[in-house]
């Protein structure tokens, strides 16, 4: 089987809205949250999403 489309991380202030069986990364503040939605992007070679202004995916395409 071969996954072409799936997320590998969530990064999220609030952890209220994130998913249960993911890979999470909670942040205190927007600003953390940006730095290391960048950072994952690239480590992980995936872009990113923003489902709000609370939370975003890394998906690999």
């Amino acid at each position: 089987m071969d996954l072409q489309k799936f997320i590998l991380a969530v990064i999220t202030t609030n952890p209220k809205k994130a998913p249960v069986a993911s890979t999470v990364f909670h942040c205190d503040s927007k600003e953390e949250m940006d730095a290391i939605t960048t950072n994952l992007e690239a480590i992980l070679d995936g872009i990113a999403h923003a489902l709000s202004d609370e939370i975003y995916i890394i998906v690999k395409h």
